[in-house]
């Protein structure tokens, strides 16, 4: 059996070894999260790094739709096809003088 001053002395130890042991379950848990926060902060980089790009590449799109439908109303005009049938085919128009280069 165990005497009073030994009693006292093991449950004082006993309650020490409690504490740490919650202490240790609040650093594990305050590791964990921050170990999380540091991933979390690294795909929100890289999604705003592949957002920026996204963006950029919808810019050039949109100019590029703006570019084909420009080219869309040129093709429809009458000087487009003046310069298809000279360029292409060589037609020229009654009075107009074509100087050739000597090759």
């Amino acid at each position: 059996m165990l005497t009073r001053t030994k009693r006292r002395n093991y449950y004082k130890h006993r309650r020490h070894l409690g504490a740490f042991g919650i202490l240790v379950i609040v650093l594990a848990v305050l590791g964990v999260s921050a170990v999380g926060s540091l991933q979390l902060e690294h795909k929100n980089r890289s999604y705003e790094a592949r957002e920026k790009a996204l963006e950029e590449s919808i810019l050039s799109e949109q100019e590029r739709a703006e570019e084909i439908e420009a080219l869309e109303a040129y093709t429809k005009t009458k000087k487009y096809v003046e310069d298809v049938a000279k360029d292409k085919l060589g037609l020229v128009y009654e009075d107009e003088v074509i100087f050739k280069a000597d090759e």
